[in-house]
């Protein structure tokens, strides 16, 4: 579908990618690994036809369209949200909007056996055809179900997009393109604004997308989700396999095994046939085999073995000084932005040694509250922190709060007191600023870049209380492994705000869920409390069933075990049918409302209509259609509960 056929990208005497050559086939998911830096986002330019590389051809089909979401953007508009995202589909609302203006010609019309009525019919059936061939029938639906999935509430439909941060902006921009359904999907960093469940949401569309996706993600579970094709870009070249990322690693470590094991293998054979050259070159005896020798050496096709970019950064925390065992508490603790609510009566303790996650839908109060912790915000309520802590904060934004006119080396000396200012340079060569690169501004820095050189400012001082929020938004996986690493042996305090699942199993022993302005404490790692979060649509319906059988505390000892399981199996089917009969009803109701809507749309085309029956016509039509999507999303949230309910199982 795409071919790209040698891509060379250099920048003076340095070359980023060197003859690059691949194809992008038809529902192809290829994962684009590699380090920051690498050239990954480099390469989804050039796909997308933004930048030009050196040398090198891309090749695609006229009609192939292209959906590009870059890492990062500066956008500015000033209409409402769901008007951005509806922006995009330009010629359904063209015909909407045609289809309007003939319908009401052809109502107030009266010279039915004329050419130009007939004319005008056919016109306006060849329209609303194409208007249905476009999914103009629900695309509001579809924009507004997009705008949920990716975290947005009903109520900031109509709120004006100049508003936004960033982030919220960068999902505006992903649904847009989600929504245009483009051939191919190059995305760059995607979950790096999104929450948990977000992510989750954004995993199940693309994974059942049917088209060819192009993604750059450093989320290694989101990767294995998705991706079934991975392209690493190592010092310029690319290494191809058929495999989602895990089991790339996997298959790429027995590579560079094999081909160390033939490399020795090789130069073995190739030294034993040099010494018996040298050894029988001037024996007339052995003339012969010796030519033989010296032929069969120039045939030998000689092993390479691939090379491998094998620098990484070197990161370890300071001893963390002893605190009190109550490092923060919390009493009645609440935060609001003017009208908005964001906490309210929070209460909330950390202990000594504990290390927790942070985890909901974006906007719920995460970010405003680790801000209270680190004292950058002000609060209504009690907030106490205990004996001897110090804090070291990672934000969000941490990269964005760099001076971009500092060098590299600037931004850490203009920090760094005392003796550890002449450590300065070996502090940024262990996390990869060498040579050249300490004495770059700020402003031409890679976002992985930025946030290593964010990170070094945790390591200035010795804290027994980290935040961290969103530590690993732009680090690459190998860096993400390295923090993970370096967070389990730290002897400190730890709060981390992160929507990655891969970085937060094992770091934490207990989850903190922000929802409805308040704290949830779930016990066990970020697995454990997903999949809790699975089984909550299931709730109402087994309740009922398990109140039942724990009436008699003592019923499982006087049931034997196969009547106990033949119970639970019968438990488990009535409730599948449950699930499954109001699927089945919902689908009747969408069925029938569609009948009707199609019957009043002939109508509607039909002559013969008074003006009063027209404006009676469309009122019912239109609440038709919003009947419609609000059993659609219904549906929708059915079938989800039969899907999650048949994966577990009794």
């Amino acid at each position: 579908m795409i071919s790209l056929q040698d891509i060379c990208v250099s920048f003076g005497s340095f070359d980023l990618l060197t003859n690059i050559s691949f194809l992008i086939n038809d529902q192809d998911r290829i994962g684009l690994a590699g380090k920051n830096g690498s050239g990954k986002s480099t390469l989804l330019r050039i796909i997308a036809g933004l930048q030009l590389p050196s040398s090198g051809l891309v090749d695609m089909p006229k009609d192939i369209t292209i959906g590009y979401l870059p890492q990062q953007m500066r956008i500015k508009d000033s209409t409402t949200i769901i008007n951005e995202v509806v922006s995009g589909f330009r010629e359904i609302t063209e015909l909407s909007e045609e289809i309007e203006r003939c319908r009401k010609e052809i109502t107030e019309r009266e010279d039915y056996e004329s050419e130009d009525y007939l004319r005008l019919c056919d016109h306006l059936a060849f329209i609303e055809e194409r208007y249905s061939i476009l999914g103009g029938n629900n695309y509001l639906a579809e924009a507004e179900r997009t705008l949920l999935g990716l975290g947005f509430k009903r109520s900031d439909f109509e709120r004006l997009t100049g508003e936004l941060s960033g982030g919220w902006r960068m999902r505006i921009e992903l649904a847009k393109i989600l929504l245009k359904k483009p051939s191919v999907f190059l995305l760059d960093e995607p979950t790096n604004h999104l929450d948990i469940e977000s992510i989750q949401w954004l995993e199940d569309y693309l994974a059942s997308y049917n088209g060819a996706l192009v993604l750059v993600s450093h989320d290694r579970a989101f990767l294995n989700n998705i991706t079934t094709r991975t392209i690493e870009i190592s010092l310029g070249k690319i290494y191809d396999y058929k495999v989602s990322w895990s089991e790339f690693v996997i298959l790429r470590k027995e590579r560079r095994e094999q081909q160390t094991a033939a490399f020795r293998n090789q130069q073995k054979m190739i030294g034993d046939t040099e010494k018996f050259i040298e050894r029988f070159r001037y024996k007339a005896t052995k003339a012969v085999q010796v030519q033989s020798k010296i032929k069969m050496l120039n045939r030998v096709e000689r092993i390479e073995i691939d090379e491998e970019d094998i620098s990484s950064i070197n990161l370890k925390f300071p001893p963390a000084p002893r605190s009190g065992t109550t490092v923060i508490e919390t009493e009645g603790l609440s935060k609001t932005y003017g009208s908005l609510q964001v906490l309210k009566d929070v209460d909330f303790k950390l202990i000594r040694g504990e290390k927790v996650a942070f985890v909901g839908r974006n906007g719920e109060g995460k970010t405003t509250f680790v801000k209270i912790i680190a004292g950058e915000l002000d609060h209504e309520g009690h907030i106490t922190k205990g004996h001897n802590v110090r804090i070291g904060y990672f934000a969000q934004n941490q990269d964005e709060l760099l001076n971009e006119d500092l060098t590299v080396f600037d931004t850490i000396d203009y920090i760094a007191k005392g003796e550890i200012r002449s450590r300065i340079r070996d502090m940024l060569a262990s996390f990869l600023f060498k040579g050249d690169d300490i004495d770059k501004k700020v402003k031409v820095l890679s976002g992985g870049e930025r946030s290593r050189l964010a990170l070094i400012k945790l390591l200035l001082e010795p804290y027994n209380l980290l935040l961290l929020d969103e530590p690993t938004n732009h680090l690459d996986i190998r860096s993400k492994d390295i923090l993970k690493q370096a967070l389990l042996k730290y002897d400190g305090t730890l709060i981390v705000v992160s929507h990655d699942r891969d970085f937060l199993d094992g770091i934490t022993s207990k989850v903190f869920e922000f929802r409805n302005n308040s704290l949830k404490e779930h016990l066990g790692g970020i697995y454990d409390f997903l999949r809790k979060k699975d089984m909550s649509n299931l709730r109402e319906i087994e309740r009922k069933d398990k109140t039942i059988k724990n009436t008699n505390p003592d019923n499982k000892e006087n049931i034997s075990s196969n009547k106990q399981k033949y119970l639970e199996k019968k438990d488990y089917e009535r409730n599948l049918r449950k699930l499954r009969k109001r699927v089945e009803n919902s689908e009747h109701e969408i069925e029938r409302m569609e009948k009707e809507m199609l019957e009043l749309n002939r109508i509607l085309s039909t002559e013969g209509n008074t003006e009063r029956n027209t404006d009676l016509i469309y009122e019912r039509y239109r609440k038709l259609e919003q009947r419609h999507y609000e059993e659609m999303l219904k549906w929708e949230q059915y079938t989800q509960d039969v899907e999650v309910y048949l994966q577990n199982k009794i």
